[in-house]
């Protein structure tokens, strides 16, 4: 359903135009008005990312902040590219889940591959047997993994576009996308994750795929804030529809046979399963529930997966492991992001042997700013991986990624973390 993406800075857009989209002092009154009404100046009632700070990123942005303005000239282009594309349906998959009800969400498990030939009798080249790291390119076709993923991508850019910008056309779209994909009844996901990455011939459904949700779906939470703050398209009943999508997630992830066992995991999916529970939770209206979860996490997933020496054993075992690495924190920081809106804070946190989220940002320093190499399996290293996690463990106040900050790789399509200062997985593989 994807269309063509737009030009770098839309259709009809001219310079001062561009100006006043991001607006710049310098930018006429008119030209602003041409583009778009100027978004309200709310605090969004976000989740992970601060609220305040990306309204204290605003007022900059305003004042003509060099800075802020690359980042949302980078922020601008990725949104322009997203105006062409969508909305997204779970419904249009050529096949339905193993249920039978196009509405349920489909993935397949990402590692697992078939070892016969495909033939009428065996049309799926059963058995699959799993090869780690190593990524089934037909997991991309044929179920809802990659559409959820272009779900997510475009909904947090388009949102954080319009909050910076004021332009009319990037809420509307981030609207009809989470209209279509969560609300349309002809259209909507059934809020459930029973048949995520399904192994063919051995699985209709795993635990481990409520990682496809739990990696990314607190960004749409934040996006969902931010478009309560007064956009254009997004109404009241939109709000209370989204609220009751989530509170039926919500209560799946918290009573299913799926959710209890992924919140058994003692690895990354553990850690993920916590961040979108608080997450979730707090979103809901249930700050009781998300507060205990992160107080929760400093016994249960601090003290267990990071070493006395910063490494997270569990992770470096993987062929992936400096992905894995990475990724790993990218949950414990959101999860401690989501801590410090609730009065728990994680980055005091000290373990009985010395383990803490500063230590496991610093024992990757070295590889982060190209100081040293990484010394572990890796397919595929890509240094800015490690870019955001140590921005949070920078503004956390830890002296030494304060310092490697000006050593980080940008990644592709730049570095935004000051317009959206949470930590986020920046080399997806879509992986488990």
């Amino acid at each position: 359903m994807a269309g063509t993406p737009s030009g770098r800075w839309g259709a009809g857009l001219t310079s001062a135009a561009v100006a006043a989209a991001l607006l710049l002092p310098a930018a006429p009154a008119a030209s602003v008005a041409s583009v778009a009404s100027v978004a309200p100046d709310r605090v969004p009632n976000t989740v992970v990312i601060k609220g305040k700070r990306l309204q204290q990123a605003k007022q900059k942005l305003r004042a003509g902040d060099p800075a802020l303005r690359r980042a949302a000239g980078e922020l601008v282009a990725k949104a322009d590219r997203w105006l062409g594309q969508g909305p997204w349906t779970v419904t249009d998959k050529p096949r339905p889940a193993p249920s039978g009800n196009p509405h349920d969400y489909l993935s397949q498990a990402p590692y697992w591959w078939p070892t016969k030939p495909r033939t009428p009798e065996n049309p799926w080249g059963c058995p699959y047997v799993q090869r780690d790291g190593e990524r089934n390119p037909e997991v991309d076709t044929g179920t809802d993994r990659p559409d959820i993923g272009n779900v997510v991508n475009s909904v947090t850019t388009l949102a954080l576009a319009w909050y910076y910008t004021g332009r009319n056309a990037y809420a509307e779209h981030a609207g009809r996308i989470l209209r279509t994909w969560f609300l349309d009844p002809a259209t909507r996901m059934n809020p459930h994750l029973d048949h995520a990455q399904f192994i063919p011939c051995r699985f209709d459904g795993r635990a481990i795929g409520i990682i496809d949700f739990s990696q990314m779906y607190t960004g749409v939470l934040d996006a969902i804030a931010i478009l309560d703050t007064g956009a254009p398209g997004w109404h009241a009943a939109d709000r209370a529809a989204m609220r009751s999508w989530n509170t039926a997630f919500l209560n799946w992830l918290r009573t299913s046979a799926f959710g209890k066992e992924e919140a058994a995991a003692t690895n990354n999916h553990g850690t993920f399963h916590d961040m979108q529970l608080a997450a979730l939770a707090a979103a809901t209206g249930d700050r009781a529930l998300a507060r205990t979860v992160v107080r929760e996490a400093r016994a249960k997933r601090i003290d267990p997966q990071i070493a006395p020496d910063g490494s997270q054993p569990q992770e470096l075992r993987r062929t992936r492991s400096w992905h894995y690495s990475t990724f790993s924190l990218v949950a414990h920081l959101r999860l401690a992001a989501i801590g410090r809106q609730l009065g728990v804070d994680l980055w005091a946190h000290r373990g009985p042997r010395g383990q803490s989220l500063a230590g496991a940002v610093r024992y990757l320093l070295p590889a982060a700013t190209a100081a040293a190499p990484w010394t572990h399996p890796e397919l595929d290293f890509r240094r800015y991986a490690a870019t955001d996690v140590v921005h949070a463990a920078a503004d956390a106040g830890d002296a030494g990624a304060r310092e490697a900050v000006r050593g980080l790789e940008a990644p592709p399509g730049g570095d935004l973390w000051a317009l959206r200062p949470a930590a986020e997985q920046l080399d997806s593989i879509a992986g488990g």
